[in-house]
């Protein structure tokens, strides 16, 4: 194992949570979106992350072991839970009923994961920050 591995795991870890709070951002800033560009009302978006696992080939006997070189976003997905039906007869979208379509996004499940992202990503960085005082140290011993 390299002695940046960890610095490149940590970083990919980075990436992840902020995709992972963009998405959420994204969610919440849409919360009232009835019509978007395909006239229908926002649907909330997940973003989907992957092990980034590297094989290579062990030549001592010619299997393939997997590298773990930390997580990749795969893309965002859409979440096809039922959209919210909520009365409102004079909303201009709303249907003959007076029912308006409304997104699938419920803002408190969005902080939450909002939460659990950032706690994320300051893991990640102090991960960071824990290696770089390691090669510190290593490198005062060298004195």
């Amino acid at each position: 194992m390299g002695a940046f591995n960890s610095l490149r795991i940590s970083s990919s870890g980075l990436s992840a949570e902020r995709l992972r709070m963009d998405t959420i951002a994204s969610n919440v800033a849409n919360v009232s979106t009835t019509r978007g560009e395909n006239g229908q009302p926002y649907r909330r978006k997940v973003a989907v992350f992957e092990e980034n696992l590297v094989k290579e080939l062990n030549k001592t006997t010619n299997t393939y072991q997997s590298k773990l070189k930390g997580v990749k976003a795969v893309g965002i997905k859409e979440d096809n839970s039922p959209l919210r039906k909520v009365y409102n007869p004079s909303h201009p979208d709303a249907d003959n009923e007076g029912y308006v379509l409304m997104p699938n996004v419920n803002v408190l499940n969005e902080m939450a994961d909002m939460i659990a992202a950032s706690r994320a990503y300051e893991a990640n960085v102090t991960a960071i920050n824990s290696e770089k005082s390691m090669f510190m140290k290593a490198l005062e011993i060298g004195r």
